[in-house]
């Protein structure tokens, strides 16, 4: 009999505050890649919270709209793993953290010389190519299993809203729920 693996931090990830921060988190993700597909070659960013997610880009308000729409129909309809993006904060984090571990494992014991430094710098550098070789699949999974729901249950938008900061557009997309 197969034992079903559940997430230690579920109780935590579940309480209001923060199921929503994950949900929006998701649908900022769908959104982003929707209309990155719609957008190729330009920049896109965004920042998810409790009470929804900012996108910032020069991308025209009724694609935020009809992208958002859509990434919420599509995350509803089951399509989770759009809920998890490359270029997701988390997995920089994660890619930054397990290669600096990775030096200081390198480094760790070695003298005040200079010169001892040097000789273990190429298995400071392997080491931290392991690291970030470890870290694309870690960081998915912490986005998948923590920093984002591809389950939007009750998530609904309110409005969005649009303004020019100077270069860059930026759009606040509001939901409750």
């Amino acid at each position: 009999m197969e034992v079903p693996v559940t997430n230690p931090l579920t109780g935590i990830l579940n309480t209001p505050y923060l199921s929503r921060v994950r949900r929006n988190h998701g649908l900022e993700h769908a959104t982003l890649t929707i209309l990155s597909r719609s957008y190729p070659g330009n920049r896109l960013t965004g920042h998810s919270d409790s009470a929804g997610f900012w996108l910032i880009g020069n991308v025209p308000s009724e694609a935020v709209q009809s992208a958002v729409q859509e990434a919420l129909a599509r995350l509803r309809a089951g399509e989770r793993n759009l809920a998890v993006h490359p270029n997701c904060g988390t997995s920089f984090v994660t890619s930054g953290i397990l290669s600096a571990l990775a030096a200081f494992i390198a480094f760790f014991g070695v003298g005040r010389r200079f010169r001892d430094r040097l000789e273990r710098l190429p298995l400071a550098a392997a080491l931290s190519v392991v690291a970030l070789i470890l870290a694309n699949p870690l960081g998915m999974a912490l986005q998948r299993e923590v920093t984002t729901s591809g389950v939007p249950g009750s998530l609904v938008v309110v409005r969005i809203e649009s303004r020019q900061r100077g270069r860059w557009m930026s759009h606040r997309v509001i939901t409750r729920g």
